[in-house]
């Protein structure tokens, strides 16, 4: 039984635990989760989308085997073990390949697996439910299904032939899309227990052949809408009273939790109220690159008050002119005039400028950034600036808990936001306000 596995065991045996599963692929993300992970003493789950890592490259430019060595090397750094570590793949699928006819997408998504399950991604969540160019719209659940059945089947004989442990699955889908947003204006309707029941029965047909038999005792989690989303401006947060239903129907289903997705900006009583209601397994993504431009936003802040403006960064400006230069990534969500529209790009909750910063001259500006502050690591001014842009990171490094260094005080906003997550999910929750929670920053200080 894999950690997966044992983890879903242990929450449908009654234990009040679940997983959280970090959906990015920044560095300095990537450090804080491992950080977050030690500290609370929990396995990390780091999952790559369709969009982010394909066989292809994809937004990222790395596909499975490279990113799996980058967190791997990651991990290094910093010491973290590497059979703690868990990489799962998310809405794997024809998403990417949507646009051409079922036959090339599918043959895309076939590939797709086979890159992910090689490179030893251990979660899988089998993602058909989009509609392909020749595709009737909206998909018959008989298609998404046998679509998801037919990866399945690749996954496990490209992990047989491997010598690797079989996957575990994820079944179903919600809105938004992977890398998209739902409008909330609305509102937001949680999933039925009679849709879930379809789902659910559909998947289990199409999973009867002989050869899928293993594989189907293997899905250890559906995708449902439990009612939280978020837009670019606004939260639509967990409502336990109307999750009611959907949760006492999961009850009834042995062996398998929920998977919520679009869990960012919940409050931490949220998280909590999540995993008690069997939606065990929570993602995250734009949240924890949200907290990572805040940081670099407050960086930038104290560059300019520091530095005359001719050595500074210009960090706001350089990420504003590449989004307004190369705008596939934000043109289709983002509308109003471009005061507006400025706003979205720098500020918004779906955070779309989290797909820059690989941009060579994004990195170039936040090398600058992060050069720049280096010399003023000791002075007193820094202190100053850190009370007004960081309040809560100047108050650690008061305290002699976080070095006054860039990356650690990135890496301490950043953990700040996880760390909701990980205390909702682990066994051994520590308070919010225990000493052992204050301690949390001691970490950051030799890195």
């Amino acid at each position: 039984m894999s950690a997966v596995q044992s983890l879903i065991a242990a929450h449908r045996r009654g234990e009040n635990v679940g997983l959280y599963s970090v959906c990015c692929s920044h560095e300095q993300v990537l450090l804080a989760a491992m950080q977050v992970a030690r500290h609370y003493d929990t396995v990390l789950l780091i999952e790559a989308t369709s969009n982010q890592v394909d066989q292809f490259g994809g937004y990222t430019g790395m596909n499975p085997v490279q990113f799996r060595e980058y967190v791997l090397q990651l991990a290094r750094t910093q010491d973290f073990p590497a059979q703690r570590l868990i990489l799962g793949g998310d809405h794997l699928g024809p998403n990417a390949w949507q646009k051409h006819p079922a036959a090339e997408a599918m043959a895309n998504a076939r590939e797709l697996i086979k890159a992910y399950v090689a490179a030893g991604f251990h979660k899988i969540h089998l993602d058909c439910s989009m509609s392909c160019a020749d595709d009737p719209t909206p998909l018959l659940d008989e298609t998404v299904a046998a679509r998801s059945a037919e990866l399945a089947r690749i996954a496990e004989r490209t992990a047989a032939e491997a010598g690797l442990p079989p996957p575990v699955y994820v079944i179903g889908t919600e809105v938004p899309v992977p890398g998209g947003e739902a409008s909330l204006a609305g509102g937001l309707a949680v999933t039925t227990p009679a849709a879930a029941a379809k789902t659910l029965e559909i998947h289990r047909q199409a999973f009867s052949a002989p050869d899928l038999a293993a594989a189907w005792e293997r899905v250890v989690a559906m995708v449902v809408q439990p009612g939280v989303d978020f837009d670019h401006s606004a939260v639509q947060h967990y409502d336990p009273q109307a999750a009611t239903a959907l949760s006492a129907f999961v009850e009834t289903r042995p062996c398998i939790v929920f998977e919520a997705h679009s869990t960012d900006y919940q409050t931490e009583g949220a998280l909590h109220a999540l995993v008690r209601d069997h939606f065990a397994i929570l993602k995250v993504g734009p949240a924890a690159t949200f907290a990572l431009r805040e940081a670099l936003f407050a960086l930038a802040a104290i560059e300019r008050e520091l530095l005359p403006a001719a050595q500074c960064s210009d960090l706001l400006e350089v990420l504003d002119r590449c989004m307004v230069e190369k705008p596939a990534h934000w043109r289709s969500h983002y509308s109003g005039d471009e005061h507006q529209l400025q706003l979205l790009r720098r500020y918004a909750l779906s955070d779309r400028c989290r797909y820059y910063w690989g941009e060579p001259e994004v990195r170039a500006a936040v090398d600058r950034l992060i050069d720049n502050l280096q010399p003023h690591a000791s002075s007193p001014n820094l202190l100053l600036l850190l009370s007004q842009y960081m309040p809560e990171q100047h108050d650690e490094v008061v305290a002699g808990r976080l070095a006054p260094d860039s990356h650690a005080l990135i890496q301490h906003k950043v953990f700040g936001r996880l760390a909701e997550y990980a205390r909702a999910c682990a066994r051994n929750r520590v308070g919010r306000h225990s000493e052992n929670e204050t301690s949390k920053a001691a970490v950051f200080s030799d890195r």
